[in-house]
Protein backbone atom coordinates (compact mmCIF):
# COMPACT_ATOMS: atom_id res chain seq x y z
CA UNK A 1 0.00 0.00 0.00
CA UNK A 2 1.38 3.61 -0.95
CA UNK A 3 1.70 6.06 1.31
CA UNK A 4 1.81 3.38 4.71
CA UNK A 5 4.96 2.23 6.74
CA UNK A 6 5.44 -1.99 6.79
CA UNK A 7 4.38 -1.46 10.57
CA UNK A 8 1.22 0.15 9.74
CA UNK A 9 0.28 -2.55 6.90
CA UNK A 10 1.45 -5.34 9.16
CA UNK A 11 -0.96 -4.08 11.85
CA UNK A 12 -3.73 -3.87 9.27
CA UNK A 13 -3.36 -7.44 8.37
CA UNK A 14 -2.99 -8.88 11.69
CA UNK A 15 -6.50 -6.69 12.54
CA UNK A 16 -8.04 -8.50 9.65
CA UNK A 17 -7.07 -12.10 10.33
CA UNK A 18 -7.53 -11.85 13.65
CA UNK A 19 -10.97 -10.65 13.11
CA UNK A 20 -11.64 -13.92 11.03
CA UNK A 21 -11.35 -15.79 14.40
CA UNK A 22 -15.29 -14.90 15.19
CA UNK A 23 -16.31 -15.54 11.70
CA UNK A 24 -15.19 -18.83 12.12
CA UNK A 25 -15.96 -19.55 15.63
CA UNK A 26 -19.70 -17.90 14.86
CA UNK A 27 -20.25 -19.88 11.28
CA UNK A 28 -19.53 -23.42 13.22
CA UNK A 29 -21.22 -22.87 16.42
CA UNK A 30 -24.77 -21.67 13.88
CA UNK A 31 -24.56 -24.67 11.54
CA UNK A 32 -23.58 -27.46 14.58
CA UNK A 33 -26.15 -25.75 16.70
CA UNK A 34 -28.69 -25.24 14.44
CA UNK A 35 -31.49 -28.07 13.16
CA UNK A 36 -32.96 -28.54 10.49
CA UNK A 37 -30.20 -27.36 8.41
CA UNK A 38 -32.38 -25.24 6.08
CA UNK A 39 -31.02 -23.05 2.95
CA UNK A 40 -31.67 -19.99 4.97
CA UNK A 41 -29.91 -21.36 7.65
CA UNK A 42 -26.72 -22.62 5.26
CA UNK A 43 -26.53 -19.21 3.94
CA UNK A 44 -26.34 -17.35 7.40
CA UNK A 45 -23.38 -20.05 7.90
CA UNK A 46 -21.87 -19.18 4.82
CA UNK A 47 -22.07 -14.89 5.72
CA UNK A 48 -19.66 -15.97 8.26
CA UNK A 49 -17.78 -18.25 6.87
CA UNK A 50 -16.91 -16.58 3.68
CA UNK A 51 -16.02 -13.40 5.74
CA UNK A 52 -13.37 -15.28 7.69
CA UNK A 53 -11.77 -16.41 4.40
CA UNK A 54 -11.87 -12.71 2.69
CA UNK A 55 -10.33 -11.54 6.33
CA UNK A 56 -7.58 -14.28 6.17
CA UNK A 57 -6.85 -14.68 2.68
CA UNK A 58 -6.75 -11.00 1.37
CA UNK A 59 -4.00 -10.03 3.42
CA UNK A 60 -2.61 -13.21 2.73
CA UNK A 61 -2.82 -13.15 -1.01
CA UNK A 62 -2.18 -9.54 -1.19
CA UNK A 63 1.01 -9.24 1.15
CA UNK A 64 2.05 -11.30 3.01
CA UNK A 65 2.91 -13.82 0.28
CA UNK A 66 4.22 -11.31 -2.11
CA UNK A 67 6.76 -10.21 0.57
CA UNK A 68 7.66 -14.10 1.30
CA UNK A 69 10.36 -14.89 -1.07
CA UNK A 70 12.74 -11.65 0.83
CA UNK A 71 11.89 -12.97 4.05
CA UNK A 72 11.92 -16.86 3.84
CA UNK A 73 13.28 -18.73 6.29
CA UNK A 74 13.09 -19.76 10.64
CA UNK A 75 9.77 -18.18 11.79
CA UNK A 76 8.51 -17.13 8.58
CA UNK A 77 8.37 -20.68 6.76
CA UNK A 78 7.20 -22.23 9.85
CA UNK A 79 4.26 -19.44 9.41
CA UNK A 80 3.93 -20.18 5.27
CA UNK A 81 3.99 -23.90 5.83
CA UNK A 82 1.32 -23.85 8.32
CA UNK A 83 -1.15 -21.73 6.27
CA UNK A 84 -0.61 -23.85 3.46
CA UNK A 85 -1.81 -26.81 4.95
CA UNK A 86 -4.64 -24.99 6.68
CA UNK A 87 -5.95 -24.07 2.75
CA UNK A 88 -4.71 -27.55 2.09
CA UNK A 89 -7.17 -28.95 4.82
CA UNK A 90 -10.24 -26.64 3.45
CA UNK A 91 -9.90 -28.00 -0.10
CA UNK A 92 -10.12 -31.30 1.21
CA UNK A 93 -12.91 -30.65 3.07
CA UNK A 94 -14.65 -29.01 0.33
CA UNK A 95 -14.27 -32.35 -1.77
CA UNK A 96 -16.38 -33.84 0.98
CA UNK A 97 -18.72 -30.43 0.85
CA UNK A 98 -19.44 -30.55 -2.16
CA UNK A 99 -20.74 -33.78 -2.46
CA UNK A 100 -23.08 -33.24 0.74
CA UNK A 101 -24.68 -29.99 -0.93
CA UNK A 102 -25.25 -32.02 -3.99
CA UNK A 103 -27.05 -35.18 -3.03
CA UNK A 104 -29.18 -32.34 -0.38
CA UNK A 105 -30.14 -30.16 -3.37
CA UNK A 106 -31.39 -33.18 -5.54
CA UNK A 107 -33.48 -34.08 -3.15
CA UNK A 108 -34.36 -30.55 -2.08
CA UNK A 109 -33.91 -30.92 1.79
CA UNK A 110 -32.51 -27.32 1.93
CA UNK A 111 -36.30 -25.59 1.34
CA UNK A 112 -38.41 -28.85 1.81
CA UNK A 113 -36.71 -30.46 5.04
CA UNK A 114 -37.23 -34.23 5.95
CA UNK A 115 -36.24 -35.40 9.20
CA UNK A 116 -36.75 -39.25 8.20
CA UNK A 117 -34.83 -39.07 5.22
CA UNK A 118 -31.23 -40.05 6.00
CA UNK A 119 -28.02 -37.90 4.22
CA UNK A 120 -26.90 -41.56 4.17
CA UNK A 121 -29.94 -43.09 2.25
CA UNK A 122 -29.55 -40.18 -0.26
CA UNK A 123 -25.78 -39.76 -0.75
CA UNK A 124 -24.86 -43.60 -1.45
CA UNK A 125 -22.39 -45.77 -0.07
CA UNK A 126 -20.12 -42.97 0.08
CA UNK A 127 -21.61 -40.52 2.23
CA UNK A 128 -20.00 -41.24 5.83
CA UNK A 129 -16.94 -40.94 3.71
CA UNK A 130 -17.89 -37.78 2.42
CA UNK A 131 -18.83 -36.18 5.83
CA UNK A 132 -15.93 -37.52 7.31
CA UNK A 133 -13.32 -35.62 4.70
CA UNK A 134 -15.50 -32.57 5.90
CA UNK A 135 -14.90 -33.26 9.49
CA UNK A 136 -11.42 -33.81 9.00
CA UNK A 137 -10.71 -30.56 6.44
CA UNK A 138 -12.40 -28.33 8.85
CA UNK A 139 -11.27 -29.33 11.84
CA UNK A 140 -7.85 -29.75 10.08
CA UNK A 141 -8.32 -26.13 8.94
CA UNK A 142 -8.56 -24.44 12.22
CA UNK A 143 -5.94 -26.63 13.54
CA UNK A 144 -3.44 -25.19 11.32
CA UNK A 145 -5.05 -22.37 10.94
CA UNK A 146 -4.14 -21.49 14.56
CA UNK A 147 -1.03 -22.70 14.77
CA UNK A 148 -0.31 -20.35 11.91
CA UNK A 149 -2.22 -17.51 13.63
CA UNK A 150 0.29 -17.93 16.33
CA UNK A 151 3.72 -18.42 14.64
CA UNK A 152 2.56 -14.22 12.92
CA UNK A 153 1.47 -13.35 16.21
CA UNK A 154 5.32 -14.25 17.13
CA UNK A 155 6.62 -12.83 14.22
CA UNK A 156 4.70 -9.94 14.10
CA UNK A 157 5.78 -8.92 17.63
CA UNK A 158 9.01 -9.98 17.41
CA UNK A 159 9.41 -7.76 13.90
CA UNK A 160 7.41 -4.76 15.01
CA UNK A 161 6.11 -4.58 18.46
CA UNK A 162 10.08 -4.84 20.10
Amino acid sequence: MPGLSTGVVATIALVAVTLSLPCFLYGAWYIIETEPVTWDVLVHHLKFVVTGLVLTTVPVVFWMAPRLPDQFGGLSAIHAVLGLQAYAMLLFGMTGIVRIFRAKYEHDLYNDYDQDVLLDEIGGERMDHWRSRLRIGVFGYVIFWLLAYVVGVIRFVIRYAL
